[in-house]
C-alpha cells in the first residue's frame, strides 16, 4: 500500500518556491466587478394591524413610547389601524423595521413588515 503523504512532497517544495519569488515578478490580479444587489437599499415599511384584543388607548400609547411621536400624531394612526384595518406607523432602512416589528410584537401589538411601494 503506498502512502498518501509521498504524494504532498513535490506539492509542498513548489509552494515553498513560489513563496521565495523576488517581488519583481508578482502579477497583478484584477478582480472581477463586484454586482450590488439594490433591493437592500429598498425602504421597509411597518405596519400596524387591527386586532379586536388591544384598546385604542394602549395602542395610541405603544406607539408613541416605541417611535417617539406626539399624541396627535400617534392617536391618528390608531385611528387609521381601528377603521381601515392598518396603517403604515414608519418607513425606512430594513434593519431598523425589523427592530420596530419587535418592539410592537413584544407589546403584543400585531405588527408586520413589508417592502414600501
Amino acid at each position: 500500500m503506498r502512502s498518501h503523504f509521498t504524494l504532498l512532497q513535490p506539492v509542498r517544495s513548489s509552494l515553498f518556491r513560489m513563496a521565495a519569488a523576488p517581488p519583481s515578478e508578482t502579477e497583478t490580479v484584477v478582480l472581477p466587478r463586484e454586482e450590488v444587489d439594490e433591493s437592500l437599499d429598498v425602504p421597509w415599511s411597518v405596519i400596524v394591524q387591527n386586532d379586536p384584543v388591544n384598546l385604542m388607548g394602549y395602542v395610541t400609547m405603544i406607539i408613541k413610547r416605541v417611535f417617539g411621536y406626539p399624541e396627535e400624531t400617534a392617536r391618528r394612526m390608531m385611528l387609521d389601524v381601528h377603521h381601515k384595518g392598518k396603517c403604515v406607523v414608519w418607513t425606512g432602512a430594513r434593519e431598523r423595521a425589523e427592530y420596530y416589528v419587535q418592539q410592537l410584537q413584544s407589546a403584543q401589538l400585531l405588527a408586520t413588515l413589508k417592502k414600501a411601494s
